[in-house]
C-alpha cells in the first residue's frame, strides 16, 4: 500500500470523515466549556480566583488544563487536515492519523486523560456527568483507532521511510526545505556521534556548534538590522526539531541563544541590543541561563541571590544550581535580588554578566566563581552545573534595560518562546524514538517473522506516529500565533505539556520493542529514554505548566 496522496477513502479509512470530526468538534468544546465553569465557582471567591482555592482544588484545575489540551490539539488537527485538503495532499496516511487521533483522544476525554503514569484526568474530577457522545463522535471513538487502522498506518509508514516526517506536516515549502537541510547536517554530523558523546559524558565538540553559527541557527530569530537573519518562529521550530531528532543536547544549543537574544530584544536598552546581539547571532558569544536556586526550582520569586552596588558596578553573590552549558560560555543571564526588603519577584533584576570561557578540568576560572558538574541521566551535550557568585564582578551597563527590579518580568517575556522551543525538542527526540524503534522493529526476527508484523508492536509505532504529528500541529499553531504578535502563552504552555508526554511515551514504548537490548546502554534507544525524561521539567515541570495553563484559563 502506497501513500499516492489521494482523497478517496478506502477501508479501513472511515467515510466522511472530515465530516465526523468537524460535528465531533463542538462537543468537546462543549463539554471543556463547562468544565471550566464548574472549576470557576469552586475557586472563585469575592469574585476574584483565589489562590488558596486553586492549591485546593489543584487536581480539578490541571484536569482542565488536560481536557483544554485536549480540545485544542483536536482543534488543530481539524485545522490541519482542512489545509492539506485544499492543497491535495490529504491521503490515506494523513487520513489514518486524523482518525486515530481523534479516536483516541475522544476516548480518552471520556474516559480518562493520563496527566502522568499514574495520574489520570476524569470528567468526574471537573464536576461533568460521562453521558454519551454524538453519533459522530461514537463513530470515530468506536472505527477510528483499531487494529485495522493502526496496521494500515504502520505500512504506509514502512512504505515513505525516505520522508521527513511520517504524514504531510502542512508547513509552506520554504520551511519544509529548511527542515531538509537540517535533516541532512544531522544525519551526517550529529547521529553518528551522538551515542558517543552521550556514553562518555562529553561536551557537543566546538566544530559542531562553529558548523551550526555558519548555518546561523544562534541568529535564527534575530532581526537582521542585528546580524540575524530574521526569520519566524516556525523556522526556529522545524530547526529544533530535526537537530533534537540528532540528538537533543545539539537542538537544545541554540535555545540559548533564543533566550538571551529574546532578553536582550523585549528588555535591553539600544545600546545592549547594538552591543549583544550580533556577537549572540554570529556564535561568537555563547551565553548560558542563570536562574534556579537550591530549593527554589520553579519558585523564582523566592530567590535570595543578591546584586549590589558597588560604585558604578554590580556585584553578585549567591548560589544557583541546573545551569546548563556554563563552563564554555560568554555570558551569563542572571537573575538576582538588588531591590533591598523585597522578598518576592518585584525585588528581582537580570544582568547581563560577563565571563570567560573555562573547560571539562576548569570549567570557572574568574574571581568570585566557582563551581562544579551536576553528573546526570541525559542531556548531557552542554552539561549542568552548579555555580557559586561570591563579589561576582558585573559591568554596570549590563543590568538588563538599565532598571532595577525588571527582572522576573523580562524572563516571563521570554517563557513564550522558550516553551514553544520545548515543545519543537520534544517533538524531535519522539521522532528520534520512532526511528529507532521502528527500524529495530523491522530488523529484529522472532518466531520467523520481523517484530514490525506483531500487531501489538506496530500498534506501538502507529501511536507514536499519530501522537507526534498531534504534537507537531499544537507547537507549529503556537509559533505561528507567535509569529502574528498573538498572545500565544496559553498555547505554547500546552504545545510544551503535551509534547514531552508524547515524547516520554514514545521513547518508553520504543525502548520496549527492543525488549532487554533497549536495556542495555550500547543501544541508543537507552540515550533516548533518558533524554526523553529531562522534557517533563525543565522549561517548566508538568504540573507548575498545567497550573499556569489552568490559571490562564480562568482569568
Amino acid at each position: 500500500m502506497a501513500h499516492d496522496g489521494q482523497t478517496q477513502p478506502t477501508s479501513p479509512l472511515l467515510a466522511d470523515l472530515l465530516d465526523l470530526t468537524a460535528r465531533a468538534l463542538p462537543e468537546v468544546e462543549a463539554i471543556f466549556a463547562q468544565g471550566r465553569e464548574n472549576l470557576r465557582e469552586r475557586v472563585t471567591v469575592a469574585g476574584k480566583v483565589s489562590a488558596p482555592a486553586m492549591e485546593e482544588h489543584q487536581y480539578a484545575a490541571h484536569a482542565l488544563s488536560w481536557l483544554a489540551t485536549y480540545t485544542e490539539a483536536l482543534r488543530q488537527m481539524q485545522a490541519w487536515a482542512l489545509r492539506l485538503q485544499d492543497g491535495g495532499q490529504f491521503g490515506q496516511m494523513e487520513a489514518l492519523i486524523l482518525q486515530i487521533a481523534f479516536g483516541e483522544y475522544l476516548h480518552q476525554i471520556q474516559g480518562g486523560i493520563p496527566m502522568s503514569q499514574g495520574e489520570i484526568a476524569r470528567l468526574q474530577d471537573l464536576g461533568l456527568e460521562v453521558t454519551p457522545l454524538g453519533v459522530a463522535a461514537q463513530t470515530l471513538m468506536t472505527q477510528g483507532n483499531t487494529s485495522a487502522a493502526r496496521a494500515a498506518l504502520v505500512a504506509l509508514m514502512r512504505d515513505s521511510r525516505a520522508n521527513a516526517t511520517f504524514g504531510a506536516t502542512g508547513l509552506e515549502d520554504e520551511l519544509e526545505m529548511i527542515r531538509d537541510q537540517f535533516r541532512r547536517f544531522a544525519a551526517e554530523q550529529v547521529t553518528p556521534f551522538a551515542h558517543e558523546w552521550h556514553l562518555k559524558d562529553a561536551l557537543i565538540p566546538m566544530s559542531v556548534i562553529d558548523q551550526l553559527a555558519e548555518m546561523g541557527v544562534f541568529g535564527l530569530t534575530i532581526p537582521e538590522e542585528f546580524g540575524g537573519f530574521g526569520l519566524s518562529k516556525a523556522s526556529m521550530v522545524v530547526v529544533s526539531e530535526e537537530l533534537s531528532r540528532g540528538y537533543i543536547g545539539v537542538g537544545s544549543l541554540g535555545t540559548r541563544s533564543e533566550i538571551a537574544a529574546e532578553l536582550i530584544l523585549c528588555g535591553g536598552t539600544p545600546e545592549q541590543k547594538a552591543q549583544w546581539l550580533p556577537k549572540l547571532a554570529s556564535g561568537e558569544i555563547l551565553p548560558t541561563a542563570v536562574f534556579t536556586e537550591p530549593n527554589t526550582g520553579s519558585d523564582l520569586g523566592a530567590l535570595r541571590t543578591r546584586a549590589r552596588r558597588d560604585g558604578e558596578d554590580w556585584t553578585i553573590t549567591g548560589n544557583k544550581t541546573w545551569i546548563t552549558h556554563a563552563a564554555r560560555t560568554h555570558v551569563m543571564t542572571v537573575l538576582a535580588r538588588s531591590v533591598d526588603a523585597t522578598t518576592d519577584y518585584r525585588g528581582l533584576s537580570m544582568f547581563l554578566a560577563e565571563k570567560t570561557p573555562g573547560t571539562d578540568e576548569a570549567p570557572f576560572v574568574d574571581p568570585g566563581l566557582s563551581g562544579g558538574e551536576i553528573e546526570v541521566l541525559g542531556y548531557r551535550g552542554m552539561k549542568e552545573y552548579t555555580v557559586n557568585f561570591d563579589d561576582f564582578r558585573v559591568k554596570g551597563a549590563n543590568l538588563l534595560g538599565g532598571v532595577e527590579g525588571q527582572g522576573f518580568k523580562q524572563l516571563m517575556q521570554t517563557f513564550e518562546s522558550a516553551r514553544i522551543q520545548t515543545a519543537a525538542r520534544a517533538i524531535g527526540v519522539a521522532q528520534n524514538a520512532l526511528d529507532v524503534g521502528m527500524g529495530y522493529a523491522e530488523d529484529r526476527k522472532q518466531f520467523g517473522k520481523a517484530l514490525i508484523e506483531f500487531p501489538r508492536v506496530a500498534g506501538k509505532l502507529a501511536m507514536m506516529a499519530v501522537e507526534i504529528m498531534v504534537a507537531r500541529q499544537l507547537t507549529y499553531f503556537s509559533a505561528w500565533q507567535k509569529d502574528h504578535d498573538k498572545r500565544c502563552d496559553l498555547e505554547a504552555g500546552m504545545a510544551k505539556l503535551l509534547g514531552a508526554r508524547v515524547a516520554w511515551a514514545a521513547a518508553d514504548n520504543a525502548l520496549q520493542i527492543h525488549g532487554g537490548n533497549g536495556f542495555a546502554l550500547e543501544y541508543q534507544i537507552s540515550r533516548i529514554l533518558c533524554d526523553a525524561r529531562i522534557l517533563n521539567i525543565f522549561e517548566g515541570a508538568a504540573e507548575i505548566q498545567a497550573q499556569v495553563i489552568a490559571r490562564r484559563l480562568l482569568d
